[in-house]
């Protein structure tokens, strides 16, 4: 097994650009539509066409263009000495004639065959993916000439070819499970004039999206009975103080507070705060995927990066976290605590964006593992489907304390000097605030989302313990 040229390095836009099928462009999400428009679109309102891969090329050995070039220059030479009849014209066909036959008795690549290797099949946005496909034939190749068509969430970086092993470079752009898409490595022999395809699938990777930066974690007035890092109002064992109390023969004497013993006559032990731990659920709104007419973001990417933060966060207090999504399908999963319980679920998750339907799910068919009593809800939303209210009115009803933390989706855009259209901007503002009023008198905070940190969405959040519904 031989290989005759040296090393290159071909640019991804070249190796992009030779693909017979181009990556699908991630679609920018759409604003909202009406249920039947949306319907017609394919769900949220956006055209979402589906990328297939390039038809694969006819398999054995076949002519290169170099050889159909030198073809075609012998052919027109002999067609002219016919023609005009000058012997002389022959002379040029003779050239390329010997190269053609020399390259049917030169060797050429038999029984190919590649394998692809991933790095990893989990990443998070904006990470580097690395593939090294390894070609396998017998006999001899003069070059390998690999044609990517990456697929939809991801992007070309670089193609880089050594020997019998092809290194591509992939950027992961948007969340969500993704195919790599495929490779075509055209094997040509010695001379370059015969070439034989092998296509590579590279398979299908999970792109995380980046958790919202936050360490503060709200409570609810009820915490479970389990130890835990967060302060709970009953005493018990912790390192709060929160009182002192008479001493209490067989008590350790450490715990002796001396200023309120020395005042009081009797010996004060000091008395602590039990330590719990606490349940989160995070509600996921996918009922639609709105675009903010300013920046262009996505509600529903902000959305689940907004609640991998949460997740992340609560988790780090060694707290139990759960999730459930609404819109399309009932996707859930029970709280849990550990590193590792974080992917599995942003992993519940990631299919989101397909299940886009027009149905309000019932949360009285969950589990009661998936929705403990008291656990602290945060619901996710843009608030700009009605269904979603149907929704949060529901978990009231189960007495959860709920948090709604709002994505903002910015004001629809309009002409500056048309009256009507600043009157009807001026009653979309009203109804938004008049829907924020609505859950505030039902007991259920909400805050927004401020695009930088989670702790500055969640700090009005910790002026009181989050209770269940009120009235």
């Amino acid at each position: 097994m031989t290989v005759g040229r040296t090393p290159r390095r071909r640019s991804a836009r070249a190796v992009a650009g030779r693909a017979t099928g181009a990556a699908a462009a991630p679609v920018e999400p759409a604003p909202l539509l009406p249920p039947e428009v949306r319907r017609a679109l394919g769900g949220d309102g956006t055209h979402r066409p589906e990328s297939e891969p390039p038809a694969p090329g006819p398999d054995g050995a076949r002519p290169s263009e170099r050889a159909l070039r030198l073809a075609t220059v012998a052919a027109v030479a002999t067609a002219a000495a016919v023609l005009t009849g000058q012997p002389w014209l022959l002379a040029l066909a003779v050239g390329p004639a010997v190269l053609l036959v020399l390259a049917g008795v030169g060797g050429r690549p038999d029984r190919a065959g590649a394998t692809a290797e991933v790095g990893s099949r989990r990443y998070f946005e904006d990470e580097t993916v690395t593939v090294r496909i390894t070609v396998h034939f017998d006999g001899a190749v003069g070059w390998i000439d690999p044609g990517v068509a990456p697929g939809p969430g991801t992007e070309l970086l670089s193609v880089d070819v050594t020997g019998s092993v092809v290194t591509l470079g992939f950027t992961a752009t948007r969340w969500g499970r993704w195919s790599l898409g495929v490779v075509d490595l055209d094997l040509y022999d010695a001379g370059g004039l015969a070439r034989s395809t092998v296509r590579v699938d590279l398979g299908e990777i999970e792109v995380f999206p980046v958790p919202a930066d936050g360490r503060l974690t709200p409570i609810p007035v009820r915490l479970p009975d389990r130890l835990g890092e967060h302060t709970a109002r009953q005493s018990g064992e912790g390192i709060e103080v929160i009182g002192v109390r008479p001493h209490v023969w067989g008590e350790r004497q450490r715990r002796i507070h001396w200023p309120s013993t020395t005042r009081r006559g009797s010996i004060q032990i000091n008395q602590f705060a039990a330590e719990r731990t606490a349940d989160a659920v995070v509600l996921l709104d996918a009922f639609s995927d709105v675009a903010d007419p300013v920046t262009g973001s996505s509600s529903l990417d902000e959305s689940l990066r907004v609640a991998a933060g949460l997740v992340r966060t609560y988790l780090r207090s060694h707290d139990r976290v759960g999730i459930v999504s609404v819109g399309g399908k009932l996707h859930w999963l029970q709280p849990g605590t550990g590193d590792a319980y974080f992917y599995r679920i942003v992993q519940t998750v990631l299919d989101v964006r397909r299940d886009l339907t027009f149905h309000t799910p019932d949360l009285n068919r969950l589990p009661p593992p998936a929705l403990p009593h008291g656990a602290l809800v945060y619901a996710v939303t843009p608030l700009a489907d009605n269904r979603i209210m149907d929704v949060l009115g529901g978990l009231a009803e189960h007495g959860n304390p709920i948090a709604v933390v709002e994505i903002p989706i910015g004001d629809p855009r309009i002409a500056a000097d048309d009256p009507v259209e600043q009157l009807a901007l001026r009653l979309w503002r009203l109804d938004r605030e008049a829907v924020r009023f609505s859950l505030v008198e039902k007991g259920i905070p909400v805050v927004p989302w401020l695009g930088e940190t989670l702790d500055l969405s969640l700090a009005p959040l910790l002026r009181s313990r989050l209770s269940g519904r009120v009235g």
